[in-house]
């Protein structure tokens, strides 16, 4: 995997935590209606032991004439998860976290830092969206007899790199069926879930990471 293809997974695991467990975060009080259905969102995302997520990932710029299409899934426990993408996986056990990158062999682990404001565990992540977005209610779609109604984020920061994220939710499940973030160079991300699974039986093993399964693995320590 090249250096731009674990950005983009980087970037995508920031996307896809708060696509997928944002019941932490409180928005600013300029829609009441939005305000409402995030809670009940929220309320039903707290409510889970576990989430299980496959989803498809669409990265679009019309002007450079790129299109990236894939499949990914991940597991949520708590802060950590599994997250498996482009051939990689990238594991947090509550400590550290871990790239699996077995096309070249190689592993990275960094110890998880409160201060990083990257994010590196859902809840994390998350912080950024708690004061740095507005919202408000947007369009309502039908989707296959599905009605899906839109929330629109829009960065405070006018030099966001974010230009809007629209976060569709599915008004009778109250689960999130797909996220679309727009930034400032053209470029499209859009998010959807193909399948959302709670409370599944789950291996302890899950999120924790096994060395011995990894004999000639290159390891790159990064603290």
């Amino acid at each position: 995997m090249n250096k731009t293809s674990i950005q983009q997974m980087k970037k995508l695991t920031f996307i896809l935590s708060f696509f997928v467990a944002f019941s932490t975060v409180s928005f600013a009080q300029n829609s009441e209606k939005a305000k409402a259905l995030l809670d009940e969102v929220s309320k039903k995302v707290r409510a889970y032991d576990n989430i299980e997520i496959e989803f498809s990932y669409v990265l679009e710029n019309t002007t450079e004439n790129i299109k990236q299409e894939t499949r990914g899934d991940v597991a949520l426990k708590d802060e950590k998860y599994r997250l498996n993408l482009m051939g990689t996986t990238r594991l947090f056990d509550g400590k550290k976290l871990y790239t699996i990158i077995p096309e070249d062999e190689e592993i990275n682990i960094s110890t998880y830092n409160p201060e990083d404001n990257t994010g590196i565990t859902p809840s994390e992540m998350l912080t950024f969206y708690e004061d740095g977005y507005t919202y408000k209610w947007d369009i309502k779609q039908n989707v296959k007899g599905r009605k899906i109604q839109y929330i629109k984020l829009t960065p405070i920061d006018s030099n966001a790199e974010v230009k809007e994220i629209l976060l569709g939710i599915d008004v009778q499940t109250k689960h999130i069926y797909n996220l679309i973030q727009t930034q400032d160079n053209g470029t499209k991300v859009t998010i959807k879930v193909n399948s959302f699974k709670t409370n599944q039986p789950m291996s302890s093993i899950l999120f924790s990471f096994n060395e011995e399964k990894y004999q000639g693995y290159y390891i790159n320590r990064l603290d």
